[in-house]
């Protein structure tokens, strides 16, 4: 999933790093077993990962409560799926937006569901009790690996299928979770027989992993689909003909405690208004010369979809 510039700092790395391996350690973040359990009354607590659309799309969801008399606070730029996927396990957050085709993978690394119906309904099937999607919002963001203009045409390279005769070594850019992901370098070497290494990035395919791609300190980046970078900058967005990147639809996990008809109905009337094209201008708006806070670039969807007035 995707993306999204995302640069925080040396202090909040070291931060979210050590909540992270906390996360990791602990085995399955939405074991019931361990955590608090989610309580129906207060607020709804809206969690974000630490990228901007991440927090874009919380904001939205944050808002759009609030607008209609779900009380509802937001937590954002927690970390990588470890880190708030264990929030929501201690009750620290309530609601999280969520990319289905990298949260089924957590879940089931050996899924073989592809297509965005049938990826939904694996999902709803793997999370953990207590804890569900609501409607999944036609709107993809997903992981997408990427060389230059000049790699791919010195190498004839326009297939992930084509890296194992490119005879010079390749070294990924991405988030250093990419180490362990199914569509990381696992998938890379399983599906595709490429040896890649990883040069740990941790700006989920921002302008430092861009730098790194155009400077050829790497020679493949993982940047996702709605970033503007790609375009802006001529990249080459391989193919992916074996699939491992599976649908990426944005989707509300949510608390079921948290759940009635007023929350189900409007995050629902978010999800069905979103889409692909959005997440490109809002990616846009956070990253462009004016770099509109998330909470300015959702207040703006909501009028602008004239949702919820």
């Amino acid at each position: 999933m995707a993306l999204k510039s995302r640069i925080i700092s040396a202090a909040a790395v070291a931060a979210l790093s050590a909540l992270a391996l906390a996360a990791c350690s602990s085995g399955n973040p939405l074991d019931n077993s361990s955590s608090s359990s989610p309580k129906a009354g207060g607020p709804t607590v809206v969690g974000s990962a630490n990228f901007p659309e991440s927090e874009i799309i919380a904001q939205i969801y944050t808002q759009a409560l609030n607008d209609n008399g779900v009380k509802a606070s937001i937590t954002p730029n927690i970390g990588a799926r470890e880190a708030y996927l264990k929030a929501l396990q201690d009750g620290s957050i309530d609601l999280v937006p969520e990319y289905s085709g990298s949260l089924l993978q957590y879940y089931d690394a050996k899924t073989t569901a592809q297509s965005s119906a049938d990826v939904y309904a694996a999902l709803s099937d793997a999370l953990p009790k207590g804890y569900e999607v609501l409607n999944q919002s036609s709107a993809q963001d997903a992981d997408s690996y990427n060389v230059t203009k000049e790699f791919s045409q010195k190498y004839n390279v326009t297939s992930l299928s084509d890296l194992k005769n490119v005879p010079v070594p390749i070294t990924v850019g991405a988030n250093p979770e990419l180490a362990d992901r199914p569509y990381g370098i696992p998938g890379l070497k399983s599906a595709y027989g490429v040896n890649a290494t990883l040069d740990p990035i941790n700006d989920g395919g921002g302008p430092l992993t861009v730098k790194a791609l155009l400077d050829n300190t790497v020679q493949m980046a993982d940047i996702y689909t709605t970033s503007s970078a790609i375009k802006d900058n001529g990249l080459v967005t391989l193919k992916d003909p074996k699939h491992i990147i599976i649908a990426e639809n944005v989707v509300p996990v949510i608390a079921s405690a948290k759940v009635d008809d007023k929350v189900k109905s409007v995050l629902n009337k978010v999800s069905g208004a979103l889409t692909t094209d959005d997440l490109v201008t809002l990616n846009e708006k956070a990253a462009g010369s004016s770099k509109e806070s998330a909470q300015q670039i959702a207040q703006e969807w909501l009028s602008q979809k004239n949702l919820f007035q």
